[in-house]
């Protein structure tokens, strides 16, 4: 009572002389009387009692913001002591109490005495409590995923101090100081905290940070809705549960979240329910939410599609949904494309699990076809796969075949497939010396050692024919703890150009654009770089567009050297012969073009059943160029016979570039249908073939040891030459984007969908991560910084148009540039030159300048 500053007191009459006698030596008292006749009113008067226990710099030293930083996940200490609190002292605790579980694990929270009294002592004096402070001993940490307190950005709260410190569970003792954390998230600005949601509510989807209290709270916001719920089942959907005023809403729900809410929060269901579920605790019962959904999809499997009328109707439901149209926009045409009518590679996953939960099995080679066939092939290849009800299939005469909308009788006929061979253009091996650089850090050297001597330079193991070939002997791993980095780096300031150009600098490394190129439309394909070793300054940049453009640019001044006009779309990157006379090329038209590397005059057009996104890949040996087509066949290719040497069913569509390994002597594919194949490429027989159970949509890359791919399960999976699996390694959300090798073959790079750019290590650890602010889809390439102690870089793009550059060791971020468009393309480095496509149509290239202004080498032969 004393501590507390007790003023007033009820005490019944037959107890007065009992507390008169145990009180009167602490304090004087006057009695008052009161209107029940069993009670006596006592005013208190202590003796020697403090004024205030409240520190008068306490005020003071919370409007400072005064925070103490942490390393760890869980405990950290006011100050340096080995002082514990020891539960099994006489009348530690004040009291116990169990958690609901609702948010997590159930807990058994011991409160002592010592933890509990800070709050009386703050609360004791009716004056009001400002908000914003901690309380009385409190410490108030917010941290990041890794555990280190931060002053800007998101974090979780963590609570604690000297005496703030209760027991979980079986705790018997506990260091005095110990942080806890308290699962709710927030983001700090100017010093000011608020509140983001609880540590439940933040998930990762479609590689953003999604808070689902917001989807939520907008749901709530819609007229028909009178409550709802939101869950995160099985962390891969996003379901609503409403009860609504009438039963006939779905679309307009969903239309009404479409205009409110960002792509990545619209949810992947909506389930009417009559009434939400309580626990005895009074919060959303969200397992036996989930027990709804369960039956709920049992339920909409088991249901029969009437005919195929209604898989029509409801397959154009589900096109519209996806693509985000209004269900009142006009009739889909029977010949309607999904990527031309806005969808993408993650939009066709979800349309393929919705139309997998409308007819109720998995539907094979569905994926393959959504991406490349209309909406009329679609249906079709469905019911002729799922259905075998005689009143549900449609005649095949009904399908729709591709177009291919330059090609002539002859080409489209094959017969050019065997003509007579060619004397191949001048292939002198003095004056075709050159190198070709492509995405992923592949770099083609072919008889350059000795104009590689005349200007100064030997030849090292990084420009060999392949980094396969690379003799360099294996380090062990280091078993250092992986470093996380961030996009929010406080040394990066946005600066804009004399021509409004935003400039995005860094302590070390500056970006600047040395030219642009436009094409018409967007640029999705990576560029190839060709570097004549007679004449270095001649180097040209060979890419296309979806114009059907296919451009070769000077490398130093920008000037268009040459422009074809190819029959359709053009995703495929280009590839360069062994002569160097030519550059090969794929097209959505399921033409390969072979194109001479000079003028772009077609020299040889060959012919496949589907598009061609797949680029070609070159064996330096022979001279023969690989490459897949979306009719799921590899083909292996000899342009100077002008002949298809062999032709192989993959058994799924080819959409990622092959891979060659010279020793062993293996070519590998990859398909949409989820297999990795090993392939001998002198005759196209398979060697070995695994099944990854989901579409690999990332090409294959291999080094002395090992094959890697990225899956859209979101694993880089690791395999020996022979085919079986070593390790692989998780990330958060589908990898579309290729691995990339280091010179030393150590590391291994490449990006996820979940926004980061990953290193690990050939044994599958992870070196470091670094976040970016959005997807990562392209292939990062791996440069030597020469004027920075040789150190080796890293380049990468995020599909929100920003480049990244990396210390490759580290994960520290150099510089930050973004483009004015969305990246898909993958960055290619020469000198101090990085050139990328982009598309708001125009192909970039752009200096990296070092801190003083110098440039930075992007290949050095020392």
């Amino acid at each position: 009572m004393k501590k507390c500053n007790l003023k007033y007191i009820l005490v019944e009459k037959v107890h007065i002389s009992k507390f008169k006698s145990s009180y009167e030596a602490l304090l004087n008292y006057d009695m008052l009387t009161v209107e029940h006749n069993d009670l006596v009113l006592f005013r208190l008067h202590w003796k020697n009692v403090e004024v205030s226990l409240v520190p008068n710099d306490r005020k003071e030293k919370y409007e400072k913001g005064t925070m103490t930083k942490s390393m760890t996940s869980e405990s950290s200490s006011e100050e340096k002591s080995e002082e514990h609190m020891d539960v099994k002292l006489k009348h530690c605790l004040a009291y116990v109490l169990h958690t609901s579980g609702t948010t997590g694990i159930p807990k058994i929270v011991r409160v002592p005495h010592a933890c509990i009294v800070p709050n009386i002592q703050h609360f004791r004096c009716e004056l009001p409590v400002q908000l914003g402070f901690p309380l009385l001993g409190t410490v108030v940490e917010v941290r990041d995923t890794n555990g280190f307190t931060i002053q800007e950005g998101n974090g979780q709260v963590f609570l604690g101090g000297r005496n703030r410190v209760c027991f979980l569970d079986g705790e018997m003792t506990v260091p005095l100081g110990t942080m806890r954390a308290t699962g709710d998230f927030v983001t700090i600005k100017d010093g000011e905290i608020f509140f983001l949601g609880r540590k439940d509510s933040q998930i990762k989807r479609h590689g953003k940070r999604l808070n689902i209290e917001l989807v939520q709270q907008i749901a709530e916001g819609l007229q028909q809705v009178e409550s709802c719920a939101v869950t995160w089942y099985n962390q891969e959907k996003l379901i609503l549960f409403m009860v609504t005023k009438n039963d006939l809403v779905k679309d307009y729900i969903f239309e009404e979240l479409q205009k409110h809410l960002p792509s990545h929060a619209i949810p992947d269901e909506l389930v009417l329910i009559n009434s939400l579920p309580f626990t005895s605790h009074g919060k959303i019962d969200v397992s036996e939410l989930n027990k709804i959904y369960l039956n709920y999809r049992d339920l909409k499997s088991e249901c029969k599609l009437s005919g195929k009328e209604e898989l029509w109707e409801k397959l154009h439901h589900l096109w519209k949904s996806v693509l985000s149209l209004s269900e009142d926009a006009l009739k889909i045409p029977d010949e309607s494309l999904f990527l031309n009518s806005g969808g993408d590679s993650l939009k066709s996953i979800r349309l393929l699990n919705e139309i997998e939960n409308l007819v109720g099995t998995s539907v094979p080679g569905l994926l393959e076809i959504l991406l490349s066939s209309s909406i009329l092939e679609i249906y079709n290849h469905i019911l002729q796969t799922v259905f075998s009800d005689k009143d549900l299939t449609v005649s095949k005469n009904h399908a729709m075949k591709r177009k291919f909308s330059d090609a002539t009788q002859e080409e489209a006929s094959g017969k050019s497939l065997h003509q007579e061979a060619v004397v191949p253009l001048n292939c002198d091996n003095e004056s075709n010396a050159f190198i070709a650089l492509s995405r992923g850090s592949q770099i083609l050297s072919l008889n350059t050692d000795r104009y590689l001597t005349k200007l100064g330079h030997c030849p090292s193991t990084y420009s060999s024919d392949l980094n396969s070939q690379t003799d360099i002997q294996n380090r062990e791993s280091l078993s250092t703890p992986p470093l996380v980095g961030k996009s929010e780096d406080p040394s990066c300031v946005v600066e804009v150009s004399e021509e409004d150009t935003p400039v995005i600098r860094a302590e070390k490394m500056e970006f600047r654009v040395r030219w642009r190129s436009d094409t018409g439309k967007c640029v999705d394909a990576s560029p190839l770089l060709v570097i004549p070793a007679l004449d270095k300054s001649s180097a040209t940049v060979y890419i296309g567009s979806h114009s059907h453009r296919m451009i070769a640019v000077d490398l130093y001044s920008g000037k268009v050297k040459w422009e074809q006009i190819l029959g359709d779309r053009i995703e495929s990157s280009a590839c360069v012969s062994k002569c160097g006379n030519f550059i090969v090329v794929g097209c959505y038209n399921g033409l390969v073009y072979v194109l001479k590397s000079n003028s772009g005059e077609k020299y040889w057009m060959f012919s496949t059943e589907n598009a061609v996104k797949s680029s070609a890949t070159l064996d330096p040996t022979t001279g023969l160029l690989y490459i897949g087509s979306h009719d799921q066949h590899a083909y292996a290719l000899d342009i100077y016979k002008k002949k298809c040497v062999w032709k192989l069913k993959c058994g799924g569509t080819v959409f990622s570039s092959p891979c060659l390994s010279l020793i062993p002597s293996h070519l590998y594919f990859a398909t949409l249908g989820g297999l990795l194949l090993a392939v001998n490429p002198a005759t196209g027989d398979r060697v070995w073939k695994h099944s990854c159970g989901k579409p690999l949509f990332s090409s294959p890359r291999c080094c002395l040891q090992y094959i890697f791919i990225g899956c859209v399960d979101g694993n880089l999976l690791c395999f020996t030459h022979f085919g079986e699996q070593v390790w692989q390694f998780s990330t958060n959300e589908p990898i579309f984007s290729s691995p990339c090798t280091s010179a030393s073959e150590q590391e291994i790079f490449f990006g996820s969908h979940d926004c980061f750019i990953y290193c690990c290590s050939m044994k599958g650890h992870l070196r470091w991560k670094f976040e970016t602010t959005a997807r990562v889809y392209s292939t990062p390439f791996v440069f030597r910084n020469h004027n920075h102690n040789n150190e080796m870089l890293l380049a990468a793009a995020s599909t929100d148009g920003k480049l990244w550059i990396l210390e490759s060791k580290s994960g520290q971020l150099q510089s930050v540039y973004e483009l004015p468009g969305e990246v898909f393309s993958s960055p290619v480095v020469w000198e101090s030159m990085l050139i990328i496509g982009c598309r708001n149509n125009y192909v970039y290239c752009l200096d990296l300048l070092g801190d003083k202004g110098n440039e930075v080498q992007s290949l050095e032969y020392t």
